[in-house]
């Protein structure tokens, strides 16, 4: 009797355990970038627009959206026709991505938007409002401030991952109060690496694009500066 209390004992504390690992093991998968699934979805992407005359499953977004926000695919029009269902990372499923669309008039390519970000920018947003007004810190360019984060009760200054080179990103804010992310590390390392000359005045982001499964999310535009060749704001 005592040892098939003890079965019972250990089988249900096992079903527990085990329900309490599954989100975590979901929530993992839902937060990882594969290139499958990528795969997938543009094949879907190519095929929805073959049999729609060139008509791309996208959402409709304002004319002024950034560039990088401004093609996010709507699941509803490819699946389950062109695919079962969307990927268990983005965001119909749970998931941490959006996947859009980039090169949309020439080759329409999907990539991956990482919406954590966002979460923080809606975070200094906030505290902004709360404050009143944005406490800018300093010019580092034309129209584009740092910010002083003291004053808006951060205790240490936020940052978000970046997608492309897992180095640490700051943000910036602009004089209507938009706050940015600074991709000018990323950028001056994959000029680097690849020893890329783009000419002045060109908007070189899509240099981090090109060979990555991600897009700038929430970025202003950037260029090289004609002398020192290093990544700078492009003031238009």
């Amino acid at each position: 009797m005592k040892r098939k209390m003890l079965f019972s004992f250990l089988w249900i504390t096992a079903v527990l355990l085990s329900g309490c690992m599954y989100p975590k093991e979901e929530l993992t998968q839902n937060q990882v970038p594969y290139k499958d699934q990528i795969n997938a979805v543009q094949t879907a992407v190519d095929d929805f627009q073959k049999d729609n005359d060139g008509i791309l499953p996208i959402k409709t977004k304002e004319a002024k959206t950034p560039i990088y926000q401004k093609y996010p695919i709507e699941f509803k029009k490819i699946a389950p026709k062109y695919m079962a269902e969307p990927p268990g990372n983005a965001y119909e499923s749970g998931g941490i991505f959006q996947y859009v669309l980039v090169d949309v008039e020439t080759n329409p390519t999907v990539k991956l938007l990482d919406l954590r970000m966002a979460e923080t920018i809606r975070d200094i947003k906030l505290r902004i409002k709360t404050n009143g007004y944005p406490p800018y810190k300093k010019e580092i360019s034309k129209n584009v401030y740092t910010l002083d984060y003291s004053k808006l009760g951060f205790k240490k200054e936020p940052y978000v991952v970046s997608p492309f080179t897992n180095q640490n990103l700051s943000f910036v804010i602009t004089g209507d109060a938009e706050v940015y992310i600074d991709y000018r590390p990323d950028l001056y390392q994959v000029l680097k690496k690849t020893g890329k000359e783009p000419k002045p005045g060109e908007d070189i982001r899509s240099i981090l694009v090109n060979d990555s499964m991600f897009v700038p999310a929430y970025s202003l535009p950037y260029t090289i500066d004609p002398k020192t060749k290093e990544p700078v704001f492009l003031v238009e």
